[in-house]
């Protein structure tokens, strides 16, 4: 049977070139992977970062002097990006310094608070409030956007197995248990078809995944190996079922 779908490879050259972009295309998907969640990880904690901010100007700090106190304490990618630019910004402003910590951490979230700390000290305003405002702000963003994403992320991961791994199986099983290859069935046409039929299926269902969570592009990485895959399934099924 494994040599019999590894000869299926030389009738189709379709699901050859797939596999080999398939693979290469999964490592290029891997680097947006890892940059989302240190994004993400810098996010969730910045509320910890500004109700802290908030406590040390209550008690008297100064701004950077509160900022340089929390690098030396917080961890993570945000405590590790906080204490680099701040030792970088001896030969700076300290506005430059906030302008080059916002733009490193590569966050939307990050950029709009520092923007925001830099308007509140040229106009004096009440800074402890402000932190302290923008804290519950952004945790309660930040609840709301991790329990939409596991939702989605399940609902997502639920549509990309079923269409490119269970109907594949589920229609190959039938089909060799209807139509055996054993019996005299000559239907390799009708099993080339439908392993395009997956195929489609899949990239289909990977898109739809991809856009629900609001990665589309990032999706389109790992759509060869998924196509690769629900073809191959539906054709080692056939053959495995129907001898």
């Amino acid at each position: 049977m494994i040599f019999g779908l590894l000869e299926s490879f030389n009738d189709n050259l379709l699901l050859l070139v797939l596999f080999v972009v398939g693979i290469a295309s999964a490592v290029g998907g891997i680097p947006p992977m890892l940059e989302r969640r240190r994004r993400r990880s810098i996010e969730n904690a910045l509320p910890g970062l500004l109700e802290s901010l908030s406590d040390s100007v209550g008690a008297g700090r100064g701004i950077q002097e509160a900022m340089m106190e929390q690098s030396r304490t917080l961890t993570g990618p945000l405590g590790k990006l906080l204490k680099q630019t701040l030792e970088e910004s001896h030969s700076s402003s300290f506005d430059a310094a906030l302008a080059s910590f916002s733009a490193k951490t590569r966050s939307s979230q990050v950029q709009r608070v520092m923007v925001l700390i830099e308007t509140a000290i040229e106009q004096d305003s009440p800074l402890q409030g402000i932190l302290s405002d923008l804290a519950m702000d952004y945790e309660r963003l930040n609840d709301l956007m991790n329990t939409r994403e596991e939702e989605l992320l399940g609902r997502g991961i639920l549509i990309v197995m079923f269409i490119s791994i269970g109907l594949p199986v589920l229609i190959a099983f039938i089909v060799g248990l209807f139509a055996p290859a054993s019996k005299g069935f000559q239907i390799d046409s009708f099993n080339t078809t439908f392993s395009y039929f997956f195929g489609v299926a899949s990239a289909i269902a990977v898109g739809v995944s991809g856009r629900m969570l609001g990665r589309f592009k990032d999706a389109l990485w790992w759509m060869p190996g998924w196509i690769a895959l629900s073809m191959t399934l539906y054709l080692g099924a056939v053959m495995i079922v129907g001898g």
